[in-house]
């Protein structure tokens, strides 16, 4: 079972014991200069490990002690555990690239933030034998949000969107006539979103697009293209090409989503009383 936990705050402070092991490793140069007055990294270092030292310490005593206690108990996290957590990851920011791009702009390489997936996922193996979620937790907690599971009423459709409604009359005489909608919109469309998938928008419900676009396509049959619809965007043909009706949500199909959803409530509030009980059992000494 999944339980996807938050490491990217994690992934900070890796990121930035890895800069301060590079900066103390090598603190013979120069980094900057002001009207030739240097700066040297001995500097930075000295800056850095004063602002962000003690934290990144503690962050790397934890992890020992966690490589420690996995060792102790025979837990292990695989490779294949770790892509299948990154591939999540992936798919949660559209895309490797868009998380490559978010975690430079961090300073983080992929190899830290595997790192803290990593440590991310032996911590949550080593605490799951300590935190309980009953089945009278899960049902009340259904019961109390059953209706942000409930199905709403949702219609998929595409469109073809131009300035000017002249165009777009133009466009629906085409359709009418046998023409591709897919082909059309892909050569006319000036939605560049979605022109490439021939106007695809998938499926969404009501309340996500502008109301003039979206009371035309509830009111729309299966298969059936709209006139042209005029919304602050332009003039917009619609075509519906599937619907969802609204249903109750059924107890047992999110009951391995509401507990995830509670094991990661418990241990976001459980994680600091269980590294402070490892701090106990294992000796730490700091050197001046």
């Amino acid at each position: 079972m999944k339980k996807w936990l938050a490491i990217l705050s994690g992934v900070v402070v890796l990121s930035g014991a890895v800069v301060l092991g590079v900066f103390v490793a090598n603190t013979s140069g120069v980094m900057a200069s002001v009207n030739g007055e240097k700066i040297k990294e001995s500097e930075v270092a000295d800056e850095a490990m004063s602002q962000h030292g003690p934290t990144i310490l503690e962050a790397l005593i934890n992890n020992k002690m966690i490589e420690l206690e996995a060792n102790e108990q025979g837990v292990q996290v695989t490779q294949e555990e770790i892509d299948e957590e990154l591939t999540f990851f992936y798919d949660m920011y559209n895309g490797e690239e868009n998380v490559k791009e978010m975690l430079a702009q961090r300073g983080v390489t992929m190899d830290m933030f595997e790192d803290d997936v990593y440590y991310s996922l032996l911590t949550q193996k080593l605490m799951e034998p300590v935190i309980e979620v009953t089945d009278e937790e899960i049902e009340m907690y259904f019961n109390d949000n059953q209706e942000q599971f409930n199905q709403q009423e949702e219609v998929e459709a595409s469109h073809i969107l131009v300035e000017d409604e002249q165009t777009a009359q133009e466009l629906k005489a085409k359709v009418d006539e046998g023409e591709d909608f897919a082909d059309l919109a892909a050569e006319n469309s000036t939605d560049e979103a979605s022109k490439e998938r021939g106007g695809e928008l998938g499926f969404f419900s009501k309340g996500e697009m502008v109301p003039e676009f979206e009371e035309a396509a509830f009111g729309l049959e299966i298969d059936e293209v709209s006139e042209p619809v005029e919304t602050e965007h332009g003039f917009h043909i619609i075509k519906v090409t599937d619907k969802q009706e609204e249903q109750e949500a059924k107890f047992e199909e999110h009951q391995e989503e509401i507990e995830e959803k509670l094991f990661n409530q418990k241990y976001q509030t459980e994680l600091t009383p269980w590294l402070t009980q490892l701090r106990e059992k294992y000796e730490i000494s700091y050197q001046n």
